[in-house]
C-alpha cells in the first residue's frame, strides 16, 4: 500500500482535488502532556479516576492515567485538517468513532487518512467528500478510527 506523505500545508484541498482510494500521512505529530488531557478532560467534566488518579491507575494493567478518549479523537482529526478541511464550509457528520488502544502522557500521535467517497453537494461551489481517519502512537499502534463528512468548497 502506497501513502502519500503530505505537505506542512495543503493547497490542492478544494473538492476536485480529492481521489476516492487516496491515502494520506499527515505531515505533523504531537506529544501528548500533562496539559492537553487534563485541561481539555476536566473541562468537559470527567472526571473518571482512569484519567485523574495516578495513585489508583498505578495499581491497573495499565500502570498509569488514561488520556481521555475524546481528547486523543480531537489530536488525530486535528492533525488531518490541514489536508481535509482548510477548504471546508461544513463539517456533516463524525461516525464509526472507536478508541482502539490506551494513550498516556508522553505519547506521540500521528493521523492517517483515507479518502472513502466524493458526491455532489446540493449546491454548485461545494461537493462532498467521506474520509476515514485514523490515529497512531509512535510505535505505529492504531489507537483512533473513525469516519468525518465534509462539504468542501469547489475552485473557484
Amino acid at each position: 500500500m502506497s501513502i502519500a506523505v503530505s505537505k506542512l500545508t495543503g493547497t490542492t484541498n478544494y473538492f476536485e482535488d480529492f481521489e476516492v482510494g487516496a491515502k494520506l500521512r499527515h505531515a505533523r505529530g504531537t506529544t501528548i502532556g500533562e496539559i492537553e488531557n487534563q485541561m481539555l478532560t476536566k473541562l468537559v467534566l470527567n472526571t473518571a479516576d482512569g484519567h485523574y488518579n495516578e495513585h489508583r491507575m498505578r495499581s491497573t494493567n495499565f500502570g498509569q492515567r488514561l488520556v481521555f478518549g475524546l481528547v486523543t479523537g480531537s489530536v488525530c482529526i486535528g492533525l488531518a485538517t490541514q489536508d481535509t478541511a482548510e477548504n471546508a464550509l461544513a463539517e456533516l457528520s463524525m461516525t464509526g468513532i472507536r478508541f482502539t488502544s490506551p494513550v498516556f502522557h508522553g505519547d506521540t500521535l500521528y493521523a492517517y487518512t483515507e479518502v472513502l467517497e466524493k458526491r455532489e453537494a446540493d449546491r454548485p461551489d461545494a461537493g462532498i467528500v467521506r474520509f476515514k481517519h485514523w490515529g497512531t502512537k509512535q510505535d505505529g499502534t492504531v489507537v483512533f478510527e473513525g469516519e468525518r463528512t465534509v462539504l468542501i468548497k469547489r475552485r473557484s
